[in-house]
């Protein structure tokens, strides 16, 4: 019996060795950081703080959130943020948002722009693209396109706001959506914990 053309040589290869690459969340540590992140640096770390949520369809709530940005050494920012309810005695109610995301400079040929590029992704089923624009260590955000599944609630925009100040990781989120307009919907003050 001859071998089957169509079987991939790969089907009975032997196992791999876990991913080889490392991703750093500390400067000191792990792959030295793309020169195009230089504008980005003072955001590449792991950050923790409270929040206030809210919007015109559900009641304000108050979170803590943990926020994770990290780099492996090529041109983009990795992005993840958890976050948790809290109740009136700042004790965990449940876990609360997710998000997935990458950061990306806009280079015009090889020169680092102070345009950025953002993608970012919640369980839910909705995908933003971001374009913005970072001013010294403050970065503003608009949705270009908003993408969700058949299953998501109805968002149709979204505007964000970070910034560092006096050492701490601030940001507001607006939400557009459910038959409504752009309106408030996070803020938060988070302090670097590690990084």
């Amino acid at each position: 019996m001859s071998e089957n053309p169509l079987q991939p040589p790969w089907l009975n290869a032997p196992p791999v060795e876990e991913y080889p690459y490392q991703e750093s969340h500390d400067l000191r540590v792990g792959p030295k950081l793309h020169p195009s992140l230089d504008g980005l640096l003072p955001y590449v770390g792991v950050w923790r703080g409270r929040g206030r949520g809210g919007f015109p369809t559900i009641e304000d709530f108050d979170y803590a959130q943990e926020i994770r940005i990290s780099h492996d050494g090529r041109p983009f920012l990795f992005y993840e943020s958890r976050a948790w309810l809290l109740d009136d005695q700042s004790r965990p109610v449940r876990p609360a948002g997710r998000e997935v995301g990458w950061w990306r400079p806009v280079l015009d040929g090889e020169r680092v722009t102070d345009e950025l590029e953002a993608l970012m992704t919640v369980p839910t089923g909705i995908m933003e693209l971001h374009i913005g624009k970072r001013t010294g260590t403050q970065i503003e955000f608009a949705t270009d396109a908003v993408v969700r599944t058949a299953t998501a609630k109805e968002v149709t925009a979204g505007a964000r706001l970070f910034g560092i100040v006096e050492g701490a990781l601030l940001y507001a989120q607006e939400m557009a959506g459910m038959g409504h307009s752009l309106s408030p919907h996070l803020s938060a003050r988070l302090i670097r914990v590690a990084g």
